[in-house]
């Protein structure tokens, strides 16, 4: 993969130069922790040819004594990393990759601190300290340098110790307590902290090779959190925080304080359904099948959609419906098409789910939970998938008193996420928001989603009949009867008599609206009728926002790529999707479609629908709830006068 157009590569010589210092902290430093507690020995030094704990040829002459003189609060995590399996002599092949996978990330983040420390001075003021020049007004800058060169050290290494012993992790997981050896008086004491932490990782909770990699990649992963947590108040970061560096050799993208991961496909044990088994939900199922092959047209090389730059790529949706109307199917649908589309072109492709399991007791962790998700899903290397189910019970409403400090936390991460000032959409990934009572998500959630699908499940006869005989199966003898199967299902048909159908809204308050201003304004025709229109909405309902209007506006752009990317492109990559990204840019703006009065009409009364339906439902709740707790309040009390009490 060719490097993006801002990222500098960190060249090779520059990484192998720190090789010899990598090792030598690998081998052996002498360090007495500050805040962290120990909770394992030093490993016992060599005693004698054959005697000794590490692995590696000894002369065999009598008596020749290699004991080497190990000071108290040493870390030879060698030692450790090698006696992990105290009943193999030798050294197993994961061993000495984990040791290579520490040597790589230790020369990596020391290159990257020495050019941090070039990039901000921090280089020249090092130089006048040792030379006894630096000068008094200058100390506390010095100071803050030092700091924030320990913090990107640590990051960095961590950073990229994760990336590189990703694809060697198993099934096996380690539950590692907090990191609290973060010491930022200078790089290497931040190092000597790290790995006196991590040799004590090691020796409580990796017995075996299989935890091992595990406890490695937890304590990375354990490190980062804590990095860019302390980096959130620290000073002088910013020349870290905007460079991009790429290690080529490894493909590892070195970002800031945001974490590289593998490009690695998810493995999905979920049922995959056909889009013509989803019976039903017409536009929904329109829209997921484009967006499927939408995504595909992502270029790795620019890291960026076409879809995105030409106006018309989703990044965010919400599915709303009744229970039963098809939400996990249409989950199922999306998911088997982009898989199926990911395998066919050799693209790996991550689907992940953001569940109730996500909400943890622990504060913060649910906010770190629903962030690692996020990562994971836009990860530019991958084609992504992200689905959140029942997302009324996963986020909170703000102002609600009975939203756990989780779900807030939760709540908080998707807004930044979806629509924050750092969001940037490359065309990779979509995030799908389902729920059966979206009345409950916090109204600037909501609205966060750029699309509506709504959920609707069958509606006519025909489409009752198609998902009893789909359901049925084959083993029976049942004519089917006067009824032509899954005609109904015919998308090109079903979708365009859905959209004409919002031609009018269909809820009642917005009917009532749509009628005022038509009788005021006559047909809604120019741009300055439809801002009316708009307004009187707004109106109605103050929560209709200049987010709304962007959402329609979005929706309006899909539209006008409303078109279905040919099957054959799929089908043979080399057709589109191996092509260069200004040639598929100019594939898909020759199918682009002019937009039409019709198309803005129907997209306001589209979401204007969806809005009114989720307040007049909230409402409804709220009074049916009320009205329930006097009815069982004034029963109790009958019944309390009725026993004598």
């Amino acid at each position: 993969m060719t490097e993006t157009a801002n990222e500098m590569e960190l060249r090779e010589a520059e990484i192998v130069k720190h090789y010899p210092m990598a090792l030598a902290l690998l081998q052996g430093f002498d360090h007495a922790p500050r805040i962290g507690k120990a909770v394992a020995a030093v490993p016992e030094p060599e005693r004698s040819a054959g005697i000794g704990t590490r692995r590696r040829f000894r002369s065999t002459t009598p008596g020749l004594v290699t004991r080497r003189t190990v000071p108290v609060g040493a870390v030879q995590l060698v030692n450790r990393i090698e006696g992990a399996d105290e009943d193999d002599a030798l050294v197993s092949p994961l061993q000495a990759t984990v040791l290579n996978v520490l040597r790589r990330a230790l020369a990596i983040s020391l290159a990257v601190a020495e050019a941090y420390a070039e990039t901000s001075g921090l280089g020249d003021l090092k130089r006048d300290n040792l030379e006894g020049h630096l000068a008094q007004n200058r100390r506390t800058e010095f100071t803050e340098l030092l700091a924030a060169e320990a913090l990107v050290t640590l990051h960095v290494f961590a950073n990229a110790t994760a990336f590189l012993i990703a694809p060697h992790l198993s099934e096996v997981t380690v539950e590692l307590g907090e990191f609290d050896e973060l010491l930022t008086d200078n790089g290497q004491t931040a190092l000597h902290g790290a790995l006196w932490a991590l040799d004590q990782a090691v020796a409580a909770h990796a017995p075996e090779d299989a935890q091992l990699v595990a406890v490695v990649a937890a304590f990375a992963e354990t490190v980062m959190e804590k990095v860019a947590l302390r980096a959130q108040s620290a000073e002088r970061l910013g020349p870290f925080e905007t460079a991009r560096w790429r290690v080529e050799a490894d493909d590892l993208p070195i970002a800031g304080f945001v974490p590289a991961t593998k490009a690695k496909s998810s493995t999905l044990t979920m049922t995959f359904k056909k889009p013509n088994e989803v019976v039903g939900n017409h536009i929904a199922k329109y829209q997921a099948m484009r967006l499927a092959k939408m995504i595909m047209a992502y270029d790795f090389d620019r890291r960026l959609n076409p879809f995105v730059e030409l106006g018309g790529f989703i990044l965010t949706f919400m599915g709303d419906g009744m229970p039963g109307t098809g939400k996990t199917t249409l989950i199922q649908m999306m998911a088997g098409l982009i898989n199926e589309y990911c395998l066919n072109a050799g693209y790996p492709f991550r689907y992940q789910n953001l569940s109730t399991d996500n909400i943890d007791s622990y504060q913060g962790k649910s906010g770190q939970n629903a962030k690692a998700f996020i990562n994971n899903v836009l990860d530019p290397s991958v084609i992504g998938f992200g689905t959140i189910d029942d997302i009324d019970q996963l986020a909170g409403k703000r102002g609600d008193r009975q939203s756990s400090s989780g779900q807030l936390e939760i709540t908080a991460v998707l807004m930044e996420s979806f629509a924050g000032a750092n969001t940037v959409v490359r065309g990779n990934c979509t995030f799908g928001m389902f729920s059966n009572y979206p009345e409950n998500v916090d109204d600037a959630l909501r609205q966060r989603a750029g699309a509506r699908f709504l959920v609707d499940g069958p509606q006519t006869r025909e489409d009752y009949v198609d998902i009893l005989a789909l359901l049925m199966g084959k083993n029976h003898d049942i004519p089917l009867g006067d009824h032509e199967l899954y005609a109904a299902q015919e998308i090109k048909r079903a979708v365009a008599k859905s959209f004409d159908g919002h031609a009018r809204p269909h809820e009642e308050g917005l009917v009532r609206v749509f009628d005022e201003v038509a009788a005021r304004v006559g047909a809604l025709d120019t741009i300055a009728k439809l801002g009316a229109y708009l307004k009187a909405i707004q109106e109605a309902d103050p929560r209709f926002t200049g987010r709304a209007i962007k959402n329609i506006t979005d929706a309006v752009k899909v539209r006008a790529m409303d078109f279905e990317l040919p099957d054959d492109w799929m089908e043979e990559p080399d057709l589109f999707l191996f092509k260069p990204y200004d040639e598929k840019l100019g594939m898909i703006a020759e199918l682009r479609q002019p937009i039409t009065v019709d198309m803005v009409v129907q997209e306001i009364n589209r979401y204007a629908d969806s809005e009114f339906r989720y307040a007049d439902k909230s409402d409804e709740v709220a009074i049916d709830g009320m009205v329930r707790d006097m009815q069982r309040s004034a029963e109790a009390k009958k019944r309390y006068l009725e026993g004598g009490g």
